[in-house]
C-alpha cells in the first residue's frame, strides 16, 4: 500500500475531514488533498507531525508495504486460533441472522458466541449511522476488541449485501468483509493498515457506480 493510500485510511480511521487534519498539521486543505491523490508528497517535517497525530512511525509512513510485527512463534499461534474463531463467530452472529442476545445498553443490538474458551460479543447502536464494538475473551479474559463507526449514504443501500459480503471475509482479510465481493449491482470493498495485532481501516459499498455505505473501523490485540 503506498502512501496516499494509507494517509487516506489513518485519517478517515481517527474521523477526520481533510480540513480538520490540514488544520491539525498546520497546513491548507490542498496540501492534504494532494497529498492523498498522491499528486504531492509532504517534507520529512510534515511526516513527523503526521507520525505523531496518527500514532504511527514515520518507517511505516515511506515504506510501500503493509506494516508488519514481529511477534514470536508462539503468539503468532495464538493469534492464528483467534482469528479462526473471530471467522467462526462473524458466520454465527450478525452477518448470519444468529445468536441475537437481549441488549446489554438502552436501544442496543446485541450479539453472542461461545465456542470453548472462547466468548464473542457484538453490540451497536444506531440504524442509518451507527456505532459498535466486537469483543473476545478466551477464559474470561479479554483479548481483542474493534470498534465500527458508519452510516448509510443512498436508498439502495442493501443490509443483506453487507451481511452477505461480511460473511465471506477470510484468513488473508479477517477484519470485517473481503478486499472485494461483488453480487449483482452491489459491490463491496475493504482496505486495511496494519495486521491483526493493531490496525485500521475502511469498507464501502457501491450500487453501480454510486457509494451508499461506508464504515471505517480499527482494533487489534488487548494486553
Amino acid at each position: 500500500m503506498i502512501f496516499s493510500e494509507k494517509l487516506q485510511l489513518l485519517r478517515k480511521g481517527k474521523g477526520l475531514t481533510q480540513e480538520e487534519m490540514a488544520e491539525r498539521l498546520n497546513v491548507s486543505r490542498q496540501a492534504v488533498a494532494k497529498w492523498e491523490s498522491g499528486q504531492a508528497y509532504p517534507d520529512i517535517s510534515n511526516l513527523i507531525q503526521i507520525s505523531n497525530l496518527m500514532n504511527v512511525s514515520v518507517d511505516y509512513l515511506v515504506r510501500d508495504q503493509d506494516c508488519a510485527s514481529s511477534i514470536s512463534s508462539d503468539l503468532q499461534s495464538d493469534i492464528e486460533e483467534l482469528i479462526d474463531f473471530r471467522l467462526e463467530a462473524n458466520v454465527n452472529t450478525y452477518a448470519a441472522f444468529k445468536n441475537e442476545v437481549a441488549s446489554t445498553r438502552p436501544k442496543s443490538h446485541d450479539y453472542r458466541y461461545k465456542s470453548g474458551e472462547y466468548l464473542y460479543h457484538d453490540t451497536y447502536i444506531g440504524g442509518e449511522q451507527f456505532a459498535g464494538e466486537e469483543a473476545i475473551w478466551y477464559n474470561g479474559v479479554p483479548v481483542y476488541a474493534m470498534n465500527y463507526l458508519g452510516r448509510v449514504l443512498g436508498d439502495n443501500f442493501s443490509g443483506n449485501f453487507l451481511k452477505e459480503a461480511l460473511r465471506n471475509a477470510d484468513r488473508k482479510m479477517p477484519f470485517r468483509g473481503p478486499e472485494y465481493y461483488q453480487a449483482g449491482e452491489y459491490t463491496y470493498r475493504c482496505k486495511v493498515t496494519g495486521d491483526f495485532v493493531w490496525f485500521q481501516g475502511i469498507e464501502e459499498i457501491y450500487w453501480n457506480e454510486t457509494k451508499v455505505y461506508e464504515c471505517s473501523f480499527h482494533g487489534g490485540l488487548l494486553r
